[in-house]
């Protein structure tokens, strides 16, 4: 393995120098950066003439936000009658007095997005905090086919199902409904003195599944937290059921590498922790060849735009349903393969951290949620330390 440590000291000042010292420009000349992110997962019902008030929880803060929406899985043209976003105020879908904006495409309120298409919004001048929960709130007036979004938010956002004029209102009483998916938004990038941000990419174990829903204690959440004195963005770039060799919820790793991390503003760090749902697909993915490859054109295409790569081992699963004996043998071999294959920037050994000492092909009790495959709250506490101890040391 290439000898690469404290991975953050060479983005500061291999990749981005300047950005080492403190910064001075004025606020309209910071730059843009990654503060939040849902990776389209798939499509589900549109929701015609209401208004989705989604929560989303920043990871740094700056002087304005853009949101970027996404048709990119739909197959019509998606009408958006209103756009806002405001910083939430405590629990449920009320905003804070005097924070709540209207975004804009080119200056109008309105946009059309072709199907297979994103859009950005024009910069919104509303200040936020690192650690803020924001509503973005999208009203689609009629049917647009398809509604792209994102499976597992493990966040509750809200609904009014009478949406015509609601994306304005800041005490959020029409919002009567509650959901568990976010809708059309894919992403909030932040102007501020960001250095960079880091992309977490991945499948469900980054997605969140088996943490408390509502508490943003997905690893990545918590990697926000480690870095925040170090002022990096992160970007859960995970969705449940994804696979690094096919498609299968969700493009594959490698279909959607470009539009979920490489081209995400001012990424400098992408760790991947993807593979285990191809072991357990149908059909299985058994040859650590196939694994190597793929992993070696991520690395690649990433390099290619200056990004360092950090590689995350596959985590034990014994005792799941889809667990067996010649699986486990194919872990091990994409494991070993991670670690002294000599591809990645650096290694964050989460086998190691979460596995049971005494039965090493299961998850330690203190981490298992039950389902024998996912991490629960403190799970992902340790797996969040085991990739900032890989990207600080």
């Amino acid at each position: 393995m290439r000898t690469v440590v404290r991975i953050l000291a060479v983005v500061l000042t291999a990749l981005v120098p300047g950005l080492a010292a403190p910064a001075v420009a004025e606020p309209a000349a910071l730059p843009w950066t990654g503060g939040w992110e849902a990776a389209p997962s798939g499509t589900t019902a549109p929701l015609p003439g209401a208004a989705v008030r989604n929560v989303v929880h920043l990871s740094i803060g700056g002087t304005a936000v853009r949101l970027r929406l996404s048709n990119r899985l739909g197959t019509e043209p998606l009408r958006l009658g209103a756009v806002t976003v405001a910083l939430r105020r405590a629990a449920g879908p009320a905003a804070v007095p005097g924070t709540l904006h209207t975004a804009t495409f080119h200056g109008a309120p309105r946009t059309t997005v072709p199907p297979g298409a994103d859009t950005v919004t024009d910069p919104v001048p509303l200040p936020v905090p690192a650690g803020a929960d924001l509503l973005v709130t999208v009203y689609t007036p009629d049917d647009s086919g398809p509604a792209t979004y994102h499976r597992t938010a493990l966040r509750t956002s809200y609904l009014a199902r009478s949406g015509a004029g609601r994306a304005a209102d800041e005490d959020g009483t029409a919002y009567t409904a509650t959901t568990a998916h976010w809708y059309y938004v894919t992403g909030v990038d932040v102007r501020g003195a960001a250095r960079g941000s880091i992309v977490a990419f991945g499948d469900s174990l980054t997605d969140g599944t088996g943490s408390t829903p509502d508490t943003d204690r997905r690893w990545p959440d918590r990697l926000a937290q480690r870095l925040r004195g170090h002022r990096f963005g992160v970007l859960n770039a995970g969705i449940a059921g994804n696979r690094l060799l096919r498609d299968g919820t969700g493009p594959s790793a490698l279909a959607r590498l470009d539009a979920d991390a490489l081209d995400r503003p001012r990424v400098r760090v992408l760790v991947v922790l993807e593979g285990v749902n191809d072991i357990n697909g149908a059909p299985a993915a058994s040859d650590p060849a196939a694994y190597a490859a793929a992993y070696r054109t991520l690395v690649a295409r990433a390099h290619a735009r200056g990004i360092r790569v950090v590689g995350v081992t596959l985590t034990p699963y014994g005792g799941h349903p889809a667990w067996t004996a010649a699986r486990e043998a194919v872990r091990q071999r994409v494991n070993a393969f991670i670690r002294g294959g000599g591809v990645f920037d650096a290694v964050a050994d989460a086998d190691a951290a979460v596995r049971d000492p005494a039965a090493p092909t299961r998850l330690s009790p203190a981490y298992d949620p039950g389902d024998h495959l996912h991490f629960d709250d403190a799970g992902m506490s340790v797996v969040a330390d085991t990739v900032h101890r890989a990207l600080t040391h």
